[in-house]
C-alpha cells in the first residue's frame, strides 16, 4: 500500500535569484541562476517520502533533456514512478524569481503535464491521495472517481476556479491566502482566515487548512478553527516552502496523526525547509526536521 498518492505536474525549475522583482517592462540584472527539479505535485512526493512516507507519483514527462534530471530526482527520493509516463513533447517548467528578502514571483509552463490521462492513473491502495491544480480538474476528478477508502487532499495551488464537484469529492482543502480569496471572492489583503476557512469548508471539503506563510497556517475541522504559528519565523527563501508544507502534512495524515498534530508538524518542516541554503534542500531528511525543532 502507498502511504501517499501523488497525481500532478512535474517540472524542472529555472531559478533566477535577483534583488527585487522587476516593474512592467523593466530589465533587471539577476545574481545568479539554478535549475532545479520542480511542479507542484513532484516538490510535495519528494518532500512526503523525505519525511518517511512511502509515495507513488503518476504524472507525465517530455521527449527532452529536461526528463532524465527528473527521473534521476524521483529515483533518489525512493519515489515509484512506474505511472509516470514519458511521452512526445516538451517537460513542464517554470521560471522563479527569487528576491533577495526570499519571496518569489513565478511564471509556469505546462508542457505535456496538460495531457495526463486519468484512466491511465490507478491511485487504489493509497492512504493518502494528493493532488494539486497544475494539471487539469477533469484529471483530478478521474483519479479520485470510485475512490472510497483513501484521503483526498487538494491543494489548490495554483489559484483558478475549483468545481463543486471537486471540492465534495475532497476531504481536506488546502490554500494559502491567494487562493483563498480567489475561492471566496474576498480581497486578499483584507482576507480573514478563520473566516475562509469556514466557507469554504461549507462548499463541500468539510475540513480546510490556510497557510499563511511567515503567520503559520489556519485550520478548520468542521468544528472549531486553531491557529498554529511556525515554530519561528524563517529567514532565507520561500520558493517551494508550501510544498515542503503539503508534503510533510500528507507524509504525518498517512501515518495517523490528528489534523493539528499534521499541520504543526508541516509548518515546522517548512520553516526548517526556508531556513536551508537552496543548495542543501534536497538532503533533507525527516530526522533533521525532528532534531531541529527538538532543539527550539
Amino acid at each position: 500500500m502507498n502511504d501517499v498518492f501523488v497525481a500532478g505536474a512535474l517540472h524542472l525549475d529555472v531559478v533566477v535569484d535577483a534583488p527585487r522583482l522587476p516593474e512592467l517592462d523593466e530589465t533587471l540584472m539577476g545574481d545568479s541562476v539554478a535549475y532545479r527539479f520542480g511542479g507542484k505535485g513532484g516538490n510535495q512526493a519528494l518532500f512526503a517520502a523525505r519525511m518517511g512516507a512511502r509515495v507513488a507519483m503518476a504524472g507525465r514527462v517530455g521527449d527532452d533533456s529536461f526528463a532524465e534530471t527528473i527521473f534521476a530526482e524521483l529515483d533518489r527520493s525512493g519515489v515509484d514512478r512506474s505511472q509516470v509516463r514519458q511521452v512526445p513533447g516538451s517537460t513542464g517548467m517554470s521560471v522563479a524569481i527569487v528576491e533577495a528578502r526570499g519571496e518569489y514571483g513565478a511564471v509556469v509552463v505546462s508542457g505535456v503535464n496538460r495531457t495526463i490521462d486519468h484512466r491511465q492513473i490507478d491511485a487504489r491502495d493509497s492512504r493518502v491521495i494528493l493532488l494539486q491544480n497544475e494539471i487539469p480538474e477533469d484529471v483530478n476528478l478521474g483519479v479520485v472517481h470510485g475512490v472510497t477508502d483513501a484521503q483526498i487532499v487538494l491543494n489548490a495551488a495554483p489559484a483558478r476556479t475549483v468545481s463543486r464537484e471537486l471540492l465534495k469529492a475532497t476531504d481536506l482543502l488546502v490554500v494559502n491566502r491567494v487562493e483563498a480569496a480567489q475561492l471566496t471572492g474576498a480581497s486578499a489583503g483584507d482576507l480573514d482566515a478563520s473566516d475562509a476557512a469556514r466557507a469554504l469548508a461549507a462548499l463541500g471539503p468539510g475540513t480546510v487548512v490556510v497557510t499563511l506563510g511567515a503567520q503559520g497556517a489556519v485550520l478548520y475541522d468542521g468544528k472549531a478553527v486553531e491557529r498554529v504559528p511556525p515554530p519561528l519565523r524563517a529567514e532565507g527563501s520561500a520558493h517551494g516552502a508550501g510544498d515542503a508544507f503539503v508534503g510533510s502534512m500528507a507524509a504525518e495524515l498517512a501515518r495517523g496523526r490528528a489534523l493539528g498534530a499534521a499541520v504543526r508538524f508541516a509548518a515546522g518542516s517548512a520553516a526548517y525547509f526556508v531556513q536551508t541554503p537552496p543548495d542543501a534542500r534536497r538532503a533533507i531528511t525527516r530526522r533533521d526536521v525532528e532534531d531541529w525543532l527538538a532543539g527550539l
